[in-house]
């Protein structure tokens, strides 16, 4: 079984990174929101993986952080979901809000991921939610506000992608006590900041 994965990364291809490891290539599946986190080419990488063995086939999947690896995981586990539908989940959320989207039972947030609709999402919330409480996987409180889903709404509306949209909310962190418009206001200027 290969855990872990740490080499070069050679390249960027599709939806995922070839990692050069001695004198071997190996392509590996990332979310796409970890692709922006990986570095250049050439760069040192390392990726907590899970390997699918198919009847042909072996595909590797690979993740920044060994939350998203269980969350990863975990997902597989729910009948109905497949590799694609956990990576499309993880490219469009960060484990800890897929993990908090089940925890509050939130199908509207686990459904905007592509090709998961409300039927999958309450599968996932049916057949997750006590496994996330379990082991403890669900944001810790204070550390998102109510308001971030409004937040990325506010500013895909404006025209932004939602992974752009998300990237300038993590960059704005925890701000305790600001409504949706300050919220609003300082990721707008965070994106200002990034696209100059």
């Amino acid at each position: 079984m290969i855990t872990s994965v740490t080499g070069a990364l050679e390249a960027v291809r599709g939806d995922g990174v070839v990692v050069r490891v001695g004198g071997v290539g190996l392509y590996v599946q990332v979310p796409t929101a970890a692709l922006e986190t990986l570095g250049a080419p050439g760069d040192r990488v390392h990726l907590y993986t899970h390997l699918q063995v198919g009847e042909d086939t072996l595909h590797l999947y690979g993740f920044p952080t060994e939350a998203a690896l269980r969350m990863f995981e975990l997902l597989l586990g729910v009948g109905g979901i497949g590799p694609r539908s956990a990576l499309s989940i993880l490219s469009t959320l960060a484990p800890e809000e897929v993990a908090g989207a089940i925890i509050s039972e939130d199908t509207n947030t686990l459904s905007r991921a592509p090709g998961v609709g409300k039927r999958s999402a309450s599968r996932i919330i049916l057949e997750l939610k006590d496994k996330v409480e379990r082991e403890g996987l669900a944001v810790a409180p204070g550390s998102t506000t109510p308001t971030d889903g409004q937040v990325v709404e506010a500013l895909t509306a404006l025209g932004y992608s939602e992974l752009e949209a998300r990237r300038a909310l993590r960059a704005l962190g925890v701000a305790q006590g600001l409504d949706l418009e300050e919220r609003v206001r300082r990721a707008l200027q965070n994106l200002g900041a990034a696209e100059r």
